[in-house]
């Protein structure tokens, strides 16, 4: 049963992914602070802040989907900034692999979550 916005398993699996994107941020070079690390960061926290906020305005059903629509664009900025990450060589070949294959995920459960949510209802 779903209560909050916490027990959906797209925003755990989305949060999480932001917190490891948050930590192999940290190692990148320090004059990418405010450029390619700010962005990769903004956009990964942004997925799950969307999906929570739309959660709670899910009352309004095309408020409730413009907020996972801007998650998915959100998605889709992280897969640019974590390519952009790995040609710079900030990142190996199996961590690109790992958050890309992640955020793909997310991205597929965002996609599902906004075309099944009234099954998600309490």
């Amino acid at each position: 049963m779903i209560n909050s916005f916490q027990n959906l398993e797209v925003y755990t699996e989305s949060y999480d992914l932001a917190m490891d994107v948050f930590q192999i941020t940290r190692n990148f070079p320090k004059e990418e602070i405010y450029s390619l690390t700010s962005q990769l960061v903004r956009a990964s926290r942004s997925v799950p802040a969307n999906i929570s906020e739309g959660w709670s305005k899910r009352n309004y059903e095309n408020t409730f989907k413009q907020h996972l629509i801007h998650a998915l664009g959100s998605n889709g900025e992280v897969e640019t900034w974590l390519k952009f990450s790995f040609d710079c060589g900030y990142i190996n070949n199996e961590t690109f692999q790992r958050l890309t294959d992640q955020n793909a995920i997310v991205g597929r459960k965002i996609t599902k979550l906004h075309q099944n949510w009234k099954n998600y209802e309490k």
